[in-house]
């Protein structure tokens, strides 16, 4: 797999389109956790970003079923769509999570 670079404009992108499709939860614990601390916590910035791409890829699931089964009203560029995005969201999270694992791995290894 390649490796994800994230230049500071594709990371606000990002930054705006979790907080636009964040849980109405998540978001207000973001917005006060911000104002109370002047931002988030890396742990509630994670978790907000960990609940939209689980939120999704239902909403994808939700949907191939939907067009699978005929509903009216769901058309295929919609779920495929949606389907790219959930897939993009966990692409990302799966990247974060392997440079994690790498520093927490280079952070044990370190003599002290």
């Amino acid at each position: 797999m390649d490796d994800v670079r994230l230049t500071p404009g594709m990371l606000s992108t990002l930054q705006k389109a979790l907080a636009a499709g964040a849980p109405a939860g998540a978001a207000a614990a973001a917005q006060a956790a911000q104002a109370a601390g002047g931002g988030p916590s890396f742990s509630d910035a994670l978790g907000v970003a960990l609940k939209s791409v689980s939120q999704a890829q239902a909403t994808s699931s939700d949907l191939q079923r939907r067009f699978q089964a005929g509903v009216e009203g769901v058309s295929l560029e919609e779920t495929m769509i949606a389907m790219q995005k959930a897939q993009v969201g966990f692409q990302a999270a799966l990247a974060l999570r392997n440079r994690l694992v790498s520093a927490y791995t280079d952070v044990m290894n370190m003599s002290v």
